[in-house]
């Protein structure tokens, strides 16, 4: 895991834009903090979703946030180095050469394809149940997508519902005159905190999950090519030149 710096800098430009534009408009960073306005969007945001989402989902999407921030990057490139350096074994020791190489192999996705090709699978055996997996994976992930890109699309509408709520406040203390103020920062801040919230954090973090998760994909889908192309006997030099397609 290694962190994902334009996950970093990306957030802190945004949040910085916004207070530094606050800032230079004559505001105070006070004026933008609200506990109120906070509860209802944060809470009414997380109460929405988790009456829509199943909780395995929800869990799943809690789990993959990490990867917008630390992300594990798998190298393609190494990764044809190693299976062209596989097929070499493969030919000169055949397929049970690569037994031991197979239990020492970190990824499991790539363990389980070696062991299938070890086990003697055929080649059309190994692709359908990897490709079932690697179906099945991205399904869950881009699930779990879903789930912040839910909550961005109900955070503005929360916020909006807040905002009301302030007026109504406002309204209620017409007579009183010092209670007028707290009501209407409830109100605007509110809905800065809903539109805010959607745009700057929830839908780049949704967008950033599919992302991550088509590049995973298509990362499986040459592992597939090459662990086939091994249990086929293909000759080595064109294993390289097939997968490096995938750069």
């Amino acid at each position: 895991m290694r962190p994902d710096i334009l996950s970093f800098v990306g957030l802190i430009i945004a949040f910085m834009a916004i207070i530094g534009g606050n800032w230079l408009d004559g505001g105070h960073i006070d004026a933008l903090l609200n506990g109120p306005a906070m509860v209802i969007v944060i809470g009414g945001t997380v109460g929405a979703i988790l009456l829509q989402t199943p909780m395995n989902v929800f869990s799943h999407a809690i789990r993959l946030t990490g990867r917008v921030f630390l992300t594990r990057h798998n190298d393609m490139s190494a990764t044809i180095r190693k299976m062209v350096a596989w097929s070499n074994i493969a030919r000169k020791e055949g397929l049970l050469g690569l037994e031991r190489v197979a239990e020492e192999e970190p990824d499991p996705f790539m363990r389980k394809g070696m062991q299938l090709m070890v086990d003697g699978g055929e080649p059309e055996v190994i692709r359908s149940i990897l490709e079932m997996e690697v179906d099945a994976t991205e399904l869950h992930d881009l699930q779990a997508a879903k789930v912040f890109e839910g909550m961005g699309g109900y955070s503005p509408t929360i916020g909006i519902i807040g905002a009301v709520m302030g007026l109504i406040h406002v309204m209620q203390n017409l007579a009183d005159p010092s209670k007028l103020g707290s009501g209407i920062a409830t109100a605007f801040v509110a809905t800065i905190y809903g539109v805010g919230l959607a745009n700057l954090v929830l839908l780049p973090i949704a967008a950033k999950l599919k992302t991550l998760a088509a590049y995973n994909s298509k990362y499986r889908e040459m592992v597939i090519e090459g662990v086939v192309a091994i249990a086929e006997g293909e000759n080595p030099r064109n294993i390289e030149m097939k997968l490096t397609a995938f750069l």
